[in-house]
């Protein structure tokens, strides 16, 4: 009876998720704000791959590699805590500046921005340590940027 016991504290299962990066933990906010208003458009999805590509410097192959992963991670595990954790962790304040930056220009794809969309991007904006006036500069560049 004692083994038996000692042998279920002695397993280990090991479920390490693999590595995240600093641009898969942007694709996934990404993806948070735009399921927020459970309608992912077209415009939005093509808004996601163009910052991405931009903002991190990266393939189209490698875009959809990083949506297609982000997707996975939050069919799992949903929120912001992981994502906004790693980004504080590994970027500067300017860095993290710019993912709440193309989280607005992702909101705005669609021409409008949604009450949802707007909350999480203002909790992840928080969860980045960012103040107010930095969220609101970076609605109002993202704004600017609007093509």
């Amino acid at each position: 009876m004692l083994d038996k016991l000692l042998s279920l504290f002695s397993r280990h299962e090991t479920t390490e998720e693999p590595e995240i990066e600093t641009d898969l933990a942007a694709a996934s906010l990404m993806l948070e704000v735009s399921w927020s208003d459970h309608d992912v458009g077209a415009a939005e999805l093509l808004t996601m791959r163009r910052l991405l590509s931009e903002l991190y410097d990266l393939s189209a192959d490698k875009v959809e590699a990083l949506i297609e992963d982000a997707q996975d991670r939050l069919s799992v595990n949903v929120g912001l805590h992981p994502y906004t954790s790693f980004l504080n962790e590994h970027l500067d304040e300017e860095a993290r500046f710019q993912v709440i930056c193309a989280l607005w220009q992702l909101a705005l794809a669609d021409d409008r921005i949604d009450k949802l969309e707007e909350h999480t991007i203002r909790r992840a904006s928080d969860l980045l340590y960012l103040s107010h006036s930095r969220f609101i500069e970076a609605k109002i560049r993202a704004k600017t940027m609007q093509p």
